[in-house]
């Protein structure tokens, strides 16, 4: 990628590019988990496992979105001044997915009786980790985009490069660091895909689109070289899962996801600023925006047993041919979507409250004078 020039002051646009992808990853992890509705059989079948290689890209969107949203968000508020209250801000938003991934293990695992597996790492816990990973780096670094966004770079790639050594590691390492039983989505080769969100949203936050099209297609390219090298370097490494952590797996993996958000960028960029949401627009932002809630209530519906009775798993699991199957995704949506626009002014009720709250105490008379806020 050629020398960017120097930045210009931060937009302060919404790429809502970057929540389209978000939106489609929601969508196609709905149908994802719904494949525990198919036979057996029908699980093995051909058609189950292109849709699997297709729903591989759904990990990756999801962590290197939440990568991207977190720089580009603390670049665009070290340019405005404001980076010390959005740190505060990132960590609330951190403790939110961590507290639903600890929700989410309690529904399926006794931890009144075992604590420690509200510990095990599944995505939310992978995504959070990531995030509380990468938010002291952008913090020091955000108002130097260029070092930010070199740094994220390069510890993406060391990340993909050292995740094979670590396939076949023994304990600690193999409780966060590589998959497992107690670690779906340990930190490698994951986190990579989070640094490299953060070098695409540091160049989107201090350059704009048009910078991020440019990285875009420098990280398509870089994907493509490795896509195309899996020999070489699987031969690096000692024997190792090839399609959980080889770099050129991971490559793949990235290649497609910023070649999906560089064309949802293309379609953005062709939309006037002041045109008027379609619906299908609208129907994607929603799961865009509130993808967390999104997860919790697909998961919920449909694999908890509500009363110890109802969910999708216990009256359609592994019964369902693909015409019921593609029915009871599309209703599974349906709920999720209901269920996420429900809560949504509930949510944005609490925010306001801890808000109001938080002022209140910063300028009671019981502050010093010199941190009391007016």
């Amino acid at each position: 990628m050629s020398a960017l020039p120097l930045p210009t002051p931060a937009s302060r646009e919404r790429i809502r590019a970057i929540d389209w992808l978000r939106g489609l990853s929601v969508l196609f992890m709905i149908q994802t988990h719904a494949l525990a509705l198919l036979t057996p059989e029908l699980r093995k079948s051909v058609w189950t496992g292109w849709l699997l290689r297709l729903d591989g890209l759904v990990a990756p969107a999801f962590i290197f979105s939440a990568g991207f949203a977190l720089c580009l968000l603390m670049v665009r508020s070290a340019a405005a001044g404001v980076l010390r209250e959005r740190v505060p801000r990132n960590l609330r938003r951190i403790a939110e997915v961590f507290a639903v991934a600890a929700l989410v293990n309690a529904a399926w695992f006794p931890v009144l009786r075992e604590p420690v597996w509200l510990l095990r790492l599944d995505i939310l816990h992978c995504v959070a980790l990531c995030l509380l990973i990468t938010l002291p780096l952008a913090a020091l670094l955000a108002s130097r985009p260029r070092a930010l966004a070199a740094t994220a770079f390069v510890l993406a790639m060391v990340a993909f490069a050292i995740a094979p050594l670590f396939d076949n590691a023994g304990e600690p390492w193999a409780s966060f660091l590589r998959k497992s039983s107690w670690a779906t989505f340990p930190l490698l080769p994951w986190v990579g895909f989070a640094w490299l969100g953060a070098f695409a949203g540091t160049i989107a936050g201090a350059w704009g689109r048009a910078g991020l099209a440019r990285a875009l297609v420098f990280l398509i390219a870089l994907g493509l070289v490795g896509t195309l090298m899996p020999h070489v370097l699987g031969g690096l490494y000692p024997p190792h899962r090839f399609f959980v952590t080889n770099p050129s797996n991971s490559a793949t993996r990235f290649m497609w996801v910023c070649a999906v958000l560089l064309v949802l960028l293309k379609v953005e960029g062709r939309m006037a600023a002041d045109a008027k949401p379609s619906r299908a627009r609208r129907f994607l932002e929603v799961f865009g925006t509130a993808s967390l809630s999104a997860y919790f209530f697909h998961e919920m519906l449909l694999f908890y047993r509500l009363g110890g009775v109802f969910s999708f798993q216990r009256v359609w699991g592994d019964s369902s041919g693909w015409l019921q199957y593609a029915g009871l995704v599309v209703l599974l949506i349906a709920c999720t979507y209901v269920l996420c626009i429900a809560v949504d002014p509930v949510e944005r009720a609490l925010k306001k409250g801890f808000a109001r709250a938080r002022q209140f105490v910063l300028s009671g008379p019981w502050m010093p004078p010199a941190r009391r806020r007016g």
